[in-house]
């Protein structure tokens, strides 16, 4: 039996009580919810399905020590006082990312420099040949994070951020992280049980994922590789199996996905990550521009979707939130409708009562995920606080 050790799954402002519902129901162990992380236990196996079937996670790291630190000469001596044979070949190549939270440290690349030369004097002092340095493609990637006067160095399993899924390969103007996009589509409830609609889609994203949602389909399968597939106890029949696990627990989806997007270079490119995801039997893209449509047949249709902030697009802000809600409210009854912007001065346009707010960030910027409820029977939308 392998043996379970900690972890911890980093994610987006927000997102940690997702992550830790996604962590306990994945059947992690100790699952403890912090800011933009939560830390749980569980085997090498078990840190295979995280890295595969987490939505929420940008990374899954396994410390390996922990100390007290007072400056760079004691950083330096208690990393190279570590016996780093069984995590890397002298031959081996490496890679070091590091993040600060302290008064006693200023720069990051100083902090994961000094590591770097403690990790590679130690081989050298003791088996006469060092490892290099590779920032692309290492055989070990390893985190250093400093909270004021505590360290703690950790590997870090995931490599890439686990946002790249590897489905898309043409993106838009502003395109949206992939783990925040799931992200918004698990705070709004989405569950698959009724028709899903993106209005103003860009590349795909959010349908994409809506998609491995509803089908209960891993996010991170498509991934061309994952960092603890370089390690030295990498385990790659049990990794097969773990997929083959998780492959067994995807389920039918039986409503539509449909975006919509003016821009006939995004309803390309959304297309193409569509069949790239191998998901064309789930979502229809179509050329449309919201602001012309109403929605098709009585079934409830649930909405995500993520307009124009005015960050990079010259477009008249308030005039166009003010057409988001007059189209919501006159063409889309029976709809649950929900949105993130940054743009809060444009969000007071759209002439609707929110049911709910969700403070949020979208990269560095400030966001609110909106929710409004378009009800049934009548044509001037009889909205009102749920």
């Amino acid at each position: 039996m392998e043996e379970n050790f900690n972890m911890v799954a980093k994610t987006l402002f927000g997102f940690e009580e997702l992550l830790e519902k996604e962590l306990t129901q994945l059947g992690a162990q100790h699952v403890k919810k912090g800011i933009r992380n939560v830390a749980f236990s569980g085997d090498k196996g078990f840190m295979y399905k995280a890295n595969l079937a987490l939505r929420t996670a940008v990374k899954i790291l396994k410390p390996i020590h922990n100390f007290t630190v007072k400056n760079e000469k004691d950083l330096y001596d208690k990393i190279y006082a570590m016996d780093w044979t069984p995590y890397l070949k002298p031959t081996g190549t490496l890679a070091i990312d590091a993040t600060i939270h302290s008064d006693l440290f200023s720069h990051s690349l100083f902090i994961a420099q000094k590591t770097k030369d403690a990790i590679v004097d130690k081989f050298r002092d003791t088996v006469g040949q060092r490892p290099n340095v590779d920032l692309k493609f290492p055989d070990l990637k390893v985190n250093v994070h400093i909270d004021r006067n505590q360290c703690t160095i950790s590997l870090d399993s995931s490599g890439d951020s686990l946002h790249k899924r590897g489905y898309k390969t043409a993106t838009n103007i502003a395109p949206i992280n992939e783990v925040l996009a799931a992200g918004l589509i698990m705070l709004s409830g989405w569950d698959g049980q009724s028709d899903f609609m993106d209005p103003m889609c860009g590349s795909g994203t959010m349908l994409i994922e809506a998609a491995m949602i509803a089908c209960n389909i891993p996010p991170n399968l498509m991934r061309k590789e994952f960092a603890f597939e370089r390690w030295q106890d990498w385990d790659v029949d049990l990794f097969e199996k773990i997929e083959e696990s998780l492959l067994s627990k995807t389920r039918d989806f039986h409503y539509k996905i449909i975006g919509y997007d003016k821009a006939p270079s995004a309803v390309t490119k959304a297309k193409e990550n569509v069949k790239n995801a191998q998901l064309e039997d789930f979502i229809d893209v179509k050329h449309e521009d919201f602001f012309k449509t109403q929605k098709s047949g009585d079934e409830k249709l649930h909405m995500v979707f993520n307009p124009p902030y005015g960050e990079r697009l010259n477009i008249d802000m308030e005039l166009f939130y003010k057409n988001i809600g007059d189209t919501l409210k006159q063409n889309y009854p029976g709809t649950d409708a929900w949105f993130i912007t940054s743009n809060l001065d444009a969000l007071k346009h759209v002439g609707l009562r929110p049911s709910r707010k969700v403070h949020l960030f979208n990269a560095k910027l400030e966001a609110r995920l909106v929710k409004y409820v378009m009800y049934e029977g009548s044509k001037k939308g009889k909205y009102m606080k749920k």
